[in-house]
């Protein structure tokens, strides 16, 4: 890639960690955020470019309102196969979004990645640095179960697919504290963001 390219952060974090509170914070500050997820529910909401080969791979799992999560999540939840076949429809498409974000954004010195399990799917190729969303246990335990329709038994499962926090911290460039004020979490994210800008 040419030096002329903006330097590529990555941004992750386990659930309830605060990773859409940060994420906007850099919004913000005027650094462009590419979703992972917000890609996804495009390509699968109403008029979706994926809806056909969905419906192909899962019949009955889509219609003009787009994909059904909950009918296509119980088809390919706890099944390796079906999910393999999923990602393999859905992770191409994403990562055609991804390079037009990076030509549209090329001129700019730092973009983010938003991507939720860069960890778990092996998404830290072609990064320049990881920052990790994090908060103590007990919060992100009161946050997730505070979401319409949890339950102990589904944030359980959840974390079980997830890499432990303690893990990610550790591997990661950044660490940002949600667990404090909005305020410090701000100031760490700024922080974060002038090293790239004055290093370049």
């Amino acid at each position: 890639m040419s030096a002329s390219r903006p330097k590529i952060l990555g941004l992750t974090g386990s659930i309830g960690m605060g990773k859409s509170t940060v994420a906007a914070m850099l919004r913000d500050l005027g650094v462009p955020v590419f979703d992972a997820d917000a890609a996804v529910h495009a390509l699968q909401g109403p008029g979706g470019a994926l809806l056909p080969a969905i419906e192909a791979a899962f019949p009955g799992t889509t219609s003009a309102a787009g994909v059904d999560r909950p009918k296509l999540g119980a088809l390919v939840f706890g099944n390796p196969e079906a999910l393999a076949r999923l990602e393999g429809i859905v992770h191409p498409a994403v990562a055609k979004m991804r390079r037009a974000f990076l030509h549209d954004n090329a001129a700019r010195p730092l973009v983010v990645f938003d991507i939720p399990l860069l960890f778990e799917k092996g998404g830290a190729q072609g990064l320049d640095a990881v920052a990790v969303v994090s908060a103590p246990a007990a919060a992100q335990r009161e946050r997730v179960l505070a979401r319409p329709g949890m339950t102990e038994a589904k944030f359980e499962q959840i974390l079980a697919l997830q890499v432990p926090d303690a893990e990610k911290r550790a591997r990661a460039d950044f660490v940002i504290d949600t667990g404090t004020d909005l305020p410090a979490t701000r100031a760490a994210v700024e922080r974060i963001v002038q090293e790239f800008v004055t290093h370049e």
